[in-house]
């Protein structure tokens, strides 16, 4: 039987990856974590199949999964989006209104915090730190940095990726 919810999801043909990972942890104490970490960067999120699985071979209950899932800001229950947009809240971002970027990119994009947009073309991921305080406040949209924005020029970027994807939507 083949379980595909997404492209990058697991079925019953590419559980290998995840079998070797279950027996290679197998009856370790805390070994859900690494089996977690393992089927994300496989897969790309852990998905309700992935719990399912991983509760059925382990016997940890699906419950204690997904609080584990959601106590970890690495785990993701969603595919990232196309574009990654990192919004920089470390302190220097945060003193130079990050806060109002936040709330741009929520606004321009209909989200609300660590989110995807319902067509899967952009993910916000509001991070500690960028490295580029210098530059303060910055955001990063798929490996681009973008410092010293103002609401002006953090919507004209925004809007820039938007018809970009437009355009490609157009040509395919």
């Amino acid at each position: 039987m083949n379980v595909v919810e997404h492209p990058r999801e697991i079925t019953t043909i590419n559980f290998p990856k995840l079998n070797t990972e279950l027996w290679r942890y197998q009856d370790e104490p805390g070994r859900l974590i690494p089996l977690l970490q393992s089927a994300q960067e496989t897969y790309g999120y852990i998905s309700e199949t992935t719990i399912k699985y991983i509760s059925g071979v382990t016997r940890i209950p699906e419950s204690e999964i997904y609080s584990v899932i959601t106590f970890y800001k690495q785990f993701r229950l969603r595919p990232l989006g196309k574009n990654l947009i990192r919004l920089c809240d470390g302190t220097a971002c945060h003193v130079n209104n990050a806060k109002i970027l936040k709330e741009i990119v929520e606004d321009e994009l209909q989200l609300e915090g660590n989110d995807t947009t319902e067509d899967g073309l952009f993910t916000l991921e509001l991070v500690a730190c960028l490295g580029c305080c210098s530059l303060a406040p910055v955001i990063m949209i798929n490996d681009q940095t973008y410092g010293r924005l103002t609401p002006q020029k953090l919507r004209k970027t925004l809007r820039k990726y938007q018809k970009q994807e437009k355009t490609e939507a157009k040509t395919q």
